[in-house]
């Protein structure tokens, strides 16, 4: 048997962290038994989906490096399939013909409501047979829950869990306009796609229960089911725009790796020993199952931003120099200095923003304005030092080991501390009293700029 998971959103708004770890979970559950990881677009909703959507979610799988190992599907265009099985069900004895309205099907639950019992269907067509009267009307298709006995599910993360038949209703599989419902469209599909293990949000546990009837009328085998707990804020309330960023590709434009969002939402309910960073690669030799809890995770934004740190440290810095450039729109010039300075930057920023902010220098001709701090550092003593600075430094060694030793001795020679060197000079090349070392700011700029900056500074 070939393993075979799949992640099946809805189009209808921003790729969730949450939904961004489901499809990581399927992912690696698919990858580590040699299996194959699919994408289903469930966009039966005609009036929420949207084109823009389904680009999204695409884009956020790519960036996040979980592209489907096969083309996605789009369930929109499965309906004749799922009338098919629906009309089957129905030959078979398994589903019957309903024909209430809509107004009749509101009556119907007020009066529960009003008696105080649950608001399900009343199986009032589910044992009568059509009459002359009901030619030609409109039906909707409803499955015939069975009305005695326990359905079973042994899932994956939550264990055995068990519900009463006669607590689900006869759900409607196909509509009176021939169109189907989720519920019912979700198992066709995952049958005809051969998908062996359904891993997706415990929020959809009742779901299954009632996907598991359409499963069970057709004779078909049931995957396994494995609900994973879902993700709320630190104050343990669902996750939400006010804890912080909740669109993956929010992550991405707040400067998140993509391997460290992977790293953090692998975090989230799943453990391994205390392994805290799980590069991808990794987690595919590791990941199972029985290492998820059932208790809901807490999204920790702290912790994203350690982890995406150490992350930075690791990267490739030509890699991290082409985001950079691309986020401040870097000319030439500009782009050879940040490449130059990124090993340097990359040490302490926890960011990809974080570097940009920090390499807003490298931009363009001439000394930056300096903000308040930077400002106090150019001073009448500050600029006159930097005027000596600039005739000391000029025709020398310009690699970062010449500058570093020049600009010691041209302390020692002033009698004074390093950082009284240093600190007008970062104010004269940066504008900030904060950037990398200025032996690395110093020799990204290269002399003629870096020169031409100090002595515009000193005035």
């Amino acid at each position: 048997m070939t393993v075979r998971t799949r992640f099946a959103p809805s189009p209808t708004g921003f790729l969730h962290v949450g939904g961004a770890r489901t499809a990581y979970f399927n992912a690696l559950y698919a990858h580590k038994n040699g299996g194959e990881y699919l994408l289903r677009i469930e966009d039966t909703d005609k009036a929420r989906s949207t084109q823009a959507a389904v680009e999204q979610i695409k884009e956020s799988l790519a960036w996040l490096g979980l592209s489907p190992d096969r083309e996605p599907v789009l369930q929109s265009t499965r309906e004749a399939r799922h009338a098919e099985v629906a009309h089957e069900l129905l030959a078979k004895g398994a589903a019957y013909r309903a024909y209430e309205t809509a107004e009749e099907l509101d009556t119907m639950r007020a009066a529960a409501m009003a008696e105080k019992r649950p608001p399900r269907y009343n199986g009032f067509w589910r044992d009568r047979t059509p009459g002359p009267e009901q030619e030609g009307k409109p039906f909707a298709i409803r499955i015939k829950a069975p009305r005695e006995g326990t359905m079973v599910v042994e899932d994956l993360v939550q264990g055995r869990v068990e519900v009463k038949n006669e607590e689900l209703d006869d759900l409607i599989i196909l509509r009176s306009d021939g169109t189907p419902t989720y519920l019912h469209a979700v198992v066709v599909d995952d049958h005809d796609m051969e998908i062996t293990h359904v891993i997706r949000g415990d929020d959809h546990l009742t779901n299954t229960f009632r996907q598991c009837l359409v499963f069970d009328a057709m004779g078909w085998e049931r995957p396994r089911f494995a609900h994973i707990p879902l993700i709320h804020g630190a104050d343990g309330a669902k996750l939400s725009k006010r804890h912080g960023a909740v669109s993956v590709l929010e992550w991405r434009d707040q400067g998140i790796l993509p391997e460290a969002a992977l790293n953090a939402l692998l975090r989230l309910g799943w453990g391994h020993g205390d392994e805290e960073i799980v590069p991808k690669e990794r987690a595919e030799q590791i990941f199972d199952l029985s290492d998820v809890g059932r208790g809901a995770s807490r999204m920790d934004y702290a912790k994203l931003m350690h982890i995406n740190g150490v992350y930075i440290r690791q990267a490739d810095p030509a890699r991290l120099a082409a985001d950079v450039c691309t986020r401040l729109g870097a000319d030439a010039v500009a782009e050879a200095r940040i490449t130059a300075l990124m090993p340097a930057m990359q040490e302490r920023a926890k960011t990809v923003l974080e570097l940009a902010e920090g390499a807003k220098f490298a931009l363009g001709h001439g000394a930056p304005l300096p903000d308040a701090k930077a400002q106090g550092q150019l001073n009448e003593e500050g600029r006159a030092r930097l005027t000596r600075l600039a005739d000391a430094l000029a025709g020398g060694d310009w690699s970062r080991t010449g500058l570093e030793a020049r600009i010691k001795a041209f302390a020692e020679a002033e009698g004074v501390k390093l950082g009284a060197v240093a600190q007008p000079l970062r104010a004269a090349l940066t504008g900030t009293l904060v950037s990398p070392p200025i032996d690395a700011v110093l020799a990204a700029l290269g002399d003629e700029e870096a020169l031409f900056r100090i002595r515009a500074a000193a005035g």
